[in-house]
């Protein structure tokens, strides 16, 4: 039921990707989507707090509370809200969020819910950890689809390991923008291929580290390398490549402001 609700949720916001600017019918149907989208997102949470991940448990929450506002605004098409602000227009920012999340959601969604996508990239990445990992000359052996040990010490590479999180984040937003080709090629190359590989090193990192417990005993190693590490190394690179696509695609810091000036405007209004 679930699963059905979401490709639902991806189905209007992509229709409403292609709706002409023009007509009405395109906030309805984005704001549909928006709307049944938030029904994903609040079915979510619960899962996380079972696994005791409160940081995912907020993030949830705070997505399904993002989309209703987003859905609720479209659908009621308050020309208040969604006039120009600043000379920014705020409608043209939803409708460019709403393509990056159709989009993005797309690029995610194909290998996080269907399983023989998820097989494939896992193992396709699996593979490719292992032969980066060689050029490095550390030893490891493949010990299944999905499996991998260096030193007799086992890792598992899930969905998570491939890095399609941020990949489908940016693959959305810079396909959103209305900019020349070359310049939205630029801003792809490096992006995307940019995290692929720098994820790659990272898996070679932490399996090496646990594996041969450069930081102590097998579980210390990991948790250093996996969590702080590799965290820290992750964000770091995010927020520059980030910053370096913004530069080449300045439309992309348009539809933020569109959205901030948005928001500023509903709490001017209702102060």
């Amino acid at each position: 039921m679930i699963e059905n609700i979401l490709w639902l949720a991806l189905g209007l916001l992509i229709a409403a990707s292609i709706i002409p600017r023009a007509s009405s019918l395109k906030f309805t149907v984005a704001g549909a989507g928006w709307a049944i989208f938030a029904i994903h997102w609040a079915s979510q949470w619960p899962h996380y707090l079972e696994l005791g991940d409160y940081f995912n448990v907020v993030i949830t929450i705070l997505a399904a509370l993002i989309c209703v506002f987003i859905g609720y605004v479209l659908i009621r098409q308050d020309k208040r809200i969604l006039g120009d602000i600043n000379g920014i227009s705020t409608a043209d920012s939803l409708f460019m969020a709403t393509a990056a999340a159709a989009i993005g959601g797309i690029s995610y969604f194909t290998f996080s819910e269907i399983q023989a996508m998820n097989t494939w990239i896992i193992s396709t990445v699996t593979d490719q950890t292992i032969w980066v990992a060689s050029l490095f000359g550390v030893t490891v052996m493949k010990m299944g689809w999905n499996l991998v040990a260096v030193n007799g010490y086992r890792v598992e590479i899930i969905l998570a390991c491939t890095a399609i999180e941020s990949i489908a984040l940016f693959t959305g937003i810079i396909a959103s923008v209305r900019a020349p080709f070359k310049r939205m090629a630029s801003a792809f190359l490096v992006s995307v291929p940019v995290i692929y590989g720098l994820n790659l090193i990272r898996n070679v990192f932490v399996i090496s580290a646990y594996g041969m417990t450069w930081f102590g005993d097998p579980e210390t190693s990991f948790y250093i390398a996996h969590t702080v590490i590799a965290k820290i190394g992750s964000l770091v690179a995010l927020f520059l490549i980030a910053y370096a696509v913004m530069k080449i695609l300045p439309e992309i810091i348009n539809m933020i402001d569109g959205i901030l000036n948005m928001l500023g405007g509903i709490f001017k209004n209702a102060g």
